[in-house]
């Protein structure tokens, strides 16, 4: 039977998942190090029980982004509606690309070792850094005339690399949507088109990431279930569901705002932190 103590990690240990999911901080990392400390598991049952969190924030993002995955359905079901057809091609390229890549690293980034863990944190928040930069410059220049890419002044070339981009997140220490978001915004995407294309494409890449790793690693997902309990894990999911909604809700009416610029600046720096927290304590530092 599951005690208080337990159903208390369970929800932290969502919380966790729920807000560093959305943030350019590596997720699978944020959760790992959570789940071993409060609840004492293996490093691999920290870490598909990390997956099993995912399953939270996807949901999530299939509650907050219903229509636009409706519109994808319609396409489907044979709707000739240009921007819907646009969105369908968004993410069927993205995320065939993102599985070419991100699959054999997945399977194979056992056999990396020798780089940091905090490395990747660091190079996304510093990219994050200049996008606040850039968002300025783009703001500016947009009072005055100027034009910032929507999704249809996007090409299947920039589908190809978001996807590319988003596959590179298998990788330990990589965030997936830190990874895209700055890739779309490196593009010249509006801030708030940005967030929201990043996100919707994220929960196939999500998806497939679990699927993945169940047919892969079976017994991984045996053991964090007898580790944690099918009632533990219920709660993550439920508490990763309900803070991931509240999160994407904010991060995207901010970046509506003339506030984006602080937010992106703000999330750059939380990922350098993360990363020199990492590199001071020690954790994670190697891949493999």
């Amino acid at each position: 039977m599951i005690t208080l103590t337990q159903i208390l990690y369970s929800i932290i240990i969502g919380a966790v998942q729920g807000i560093s999911e959305w943030l350019p901080i590596s997720s699978k990392t944020q959760v790992l190090v959570t789940a071993t400390y409060l609840l004492n598991l293996t490093y691999s049952q920290a870490y598909t029980f990390g997956l099993f969190m995912e399953i939270g924030s996807s949901l999530a993002a299939i509650i907050y982004f219903r229509r636009e995955l409706w519109s994808l359905i319609q396409v489907l079901l044979g709707s000739k509606d240009t921007t819907k057809r646009k969105l369908f091609m968004y993410v069927l390229i993205a995320t065939i690309c993102t599985g070419i890549i991100g699959a054999p690293l997945y399977l194979f980034a056992d056999s990396l070792t020798g780089i940091p863990v905090w490395l990747p944190m660091m190079v996304i928040g510093i990219i994050l850094l200049g996008d606040a930069v850039f968002i300025r410059y783009s703001r500016k220049k947009q009072a005055q005339g100027g034009n910032v890419k929507k999704l249809e002044n996007l090409s299947i070339k920039d589908y190809i690399i978001i996807g590319i981009a988003q596959g590179i997140a298998a990788l330990p220490g990589v965030s997936r949507s830190g990874i895209t978001t700055s890739t779309l915004l490196l593009m010249k995407v509006e801030a708030d088109e940005a967030f929201r294309l990043s996100f919707i494409v994220g929960i196939f890449a999500s998806i497939a990431a679990f699927s993945l790793t169940v047919i892969a690693t079976r017994s991984n997902v045996v053991s964090a279930v007898a580790g944690v309990g099918v009632t533990g894990i219920l709660i993550a999911i439920v508490s990763a569901t309900i803070v991931s909604l509240f999160l994407i809700d904010f991060l995207l009416k901010i970046a509506k705002s003339s506030k984006i610029v602080y937010l992106t600046a703000a999330l750059g720096l939380i990922a350098i932190g993360s990363s020199l927290l990492y590199f001071i304590l020690g954790v994670g530092t190697t891949f493999g």
